[in-house]
């Protein structure tokens, strides 16, 4: 757990962060129909990542008694996401959960990809969409009086030792505004850098580690 605004937080190593006294589940860049984009192109892909997402939501759900899922932007990857094989999936997922409230903060592939179908009935927001203590966006900013919470960089934190590297993902939490990790089963990341006053949590397999805080040179 992390207290952010008075607010406590969990970090789930599933990638999402868990808002325990307001049942809600918040989620950054799933990009929903990626790989059928990039087949629609051409390119050899694995088949399986709308399924693989749709099963973490609905372990989440059930493990931590969700009642609102806040994509924050970045729902849909592309139009070409819009295959039926996709949308099929989505709504038979949503017909699973009718009671579930859904929100989305709209992000920059959301702008191009078009909105959700309307029977998803997912509630559609501009950024910032504030829901207090917090702003809830998909690009990281700051905003006078407001913590921002938001995605669209796809965190990764690069581990080194003498003789091998790997890449986690990562929960950026700074003074003004805090980055999740993406989502989805199929996005990349954007590697980043410890800076003073930034706390980094590594998404370790089942696990959230805390990077040993970076100390300003002259305290």
């Amino acid at each position: 757990m992390v207290e952010l605004q008075g607010e406590l937080m969990e970090l789930l190593p599933e990638r999402a962060l868990h808002w325990p006294a307001r049942h809600v589940l918040l989620i950054a860049d799933v990009h929903f129909g990626k790989a059928a984009a990039f087949r629609s192109r051409g390119v050899p892909v694995p088949r399986g990542t709308t399924s693989q997402n749709l099963a973490m939501l609905d372990l989440l759900v059930a493990r931590h008694g969700i009642r609102h899922i806040v994509f924050l932007g970045d729902f849909l990857h592309a139009r070409a996401a819009h295959a039926t094989a996709t949308v099929e999936a989505l709504r038979d997922w949503r017909r699973r959960h009718p009671t579930l409230l859904l929100s989305l903060v709209r992000g920059n592939h959301d702008r191009h990809a078009g909105d959700p179908p309307p029977d998803l009935d997912i509630a559609l927001f501009d950024e910032p969409w504030h829901m207090p203590p917090f702003a809830l966006c998909h690009h990281p900013q700051d905003l006078d009086g407001t913590y921002v919470l938001a995605g669209h960089l796809h965190p990764v934190y690069r581990l080194a030792s003498r003789h091998d590297s790997a890449r986690l993902a990562c929960f950026v939490l700074g003074d003004r505004h805090g980055v999740l990790p993406a989502f989805g089963a199929f996005t990349g990341g954007h590697p980043i850098q410890a800076r003073p006053g930034v706390r980094i949590y590594l998404v370790a397999d089942d696990r959230i580690l805390a990077l040993p805080p970076m100390r300003v040179a002259n305290e």
